[in-house]
């Protein structure tokens, strides 16, 4: 049994190298909030899947090399690493071809779980991982263990059961979605998109969520709790590329919400991480908190 700290966030799902082509990063949605949680201080667990091949053996040394626990970091036998062929348009946005049947989409259910999952402070899963049947059996499994259930919607077309995605939004306490996202909710429930707040309403009520995070990239984010809501500007900063930027904005935002901080403290973490990654390559760049909290700091004014 491996030993379990308190004050921890759990992130369930992919595991992969993004192929670019000018070379291999390693990502996938909950392994980048899983990276920049941890470089925020907060201690992260990442359960995923990866194969008995060269990929997965630089995956696991590479994650290993950053320090974060590899310990439930599953090793398929059979299935390969997964891998997604990557590539950038001409706005800067990635664009994404996923390889199908690949060790993520077997993630097993153990018995460590249930102590793994009720111990943490948050559990954080997309619906990309709910393409597998067993990963999406393992993940209803592993949601009725925990006390904070986060969503982070992240639609990969064409591995988008609606259904299945009514199920996860059902179960979760929080759901992080983009702009798109919410259009493409409101459109499968047969609803016409008015403006945020009636839609946002109509998901808290049609689901009985109590918070949702609403992202709009260069027009600032939201976060909705209950009757109220608060509207936060967006960092402006020269962009690099925008991969993984919606993933460091809710690693920012977990890293105060898990402590019990404001939404005003919340959000501004949030946005200024989200826009710090934005500014770097990749999803995973190599930084410190004291450069994150530097270029938070500088950019304060635009954040308040």
């Amino acid at each position: 049994m491996n030993t379990i700290n308190s004050n921890y966030a759990v992130c369930f799902g992919e595991v992969l190298w993004d192929i670019f082509p000018t070379g291999s990063r390693a990502g996938g949605a909950p392994f980048n909030v899983a990276y920049n949680l941890f470089k925020m201080g907060i201690d992260t667990k990442m359960l995923s899947r990866i194969g008995s091949d060269e990929l997965g053996n630089r995956l696991l040394n590479q994650i290993q090399d950053w320090g974060i626990t590899t310990n439930f970091i599953q090793i398929d036998k059979e299935k390969p690493t997964g891998t997604v062929l990557a590539d950038f348009d001409e706005h800067g946005e990635a664009i994404y071809d996923i390889v199908q049947e690949v060790a993520w989409d077997y993630i097993q259910s153990l018995p460590e779980h249930k102590e793994l999952i009720q111990n943490s402070e948050a559990f954080v899963f997309g619906s990309l991982v709910t393409r597998g049947e067993v990963s999406q059996n393992t993940l209803l499994e592993l949601l009725e263990y925990s006390k904070f259930r986060v969503f982070d919607v992240n639609f990969r077309p064409p591995f988008v059961d609606f259904e299945f995605i009514k199920k996860l939004l059902h179960k979760a306490d929080l759901v992080k979605m983009n702009k798109a996202e919410l259009r493409t909710i409101l459109g499968y429930l047969g609803e016409d998109y008015i403006d945020e707040d009636i839609s946002i309403r109509h998901l808290q009520t049609y689901f009985n969520l109590n918070e949702i995070v609403l992202t709009k990239g260069s027009k600032g984010a939201r976060y909705f709790v209950g009757d109220i809501s608060y509207n936060f500007p967006a960092v402006h900063i020269e962009i690099s590329d925008t991969v993984g930027s919606g993933d460091s904005f809710l690693a920012g935002f977990l890293s105060k919400r898990i402590q019990g901080r404001s939404p005003e403290e919340i959000m501004k973490q949030a946005t200024s991480l989200g826009a710090f990654i934005t500014s770097k390559s990749g999803a995973c760049p190599d930084y410190t908190y004291e450069e994150f909290k530097t270029f938070r700091e500088k950019n304060s004014c635009k954040t308040s």
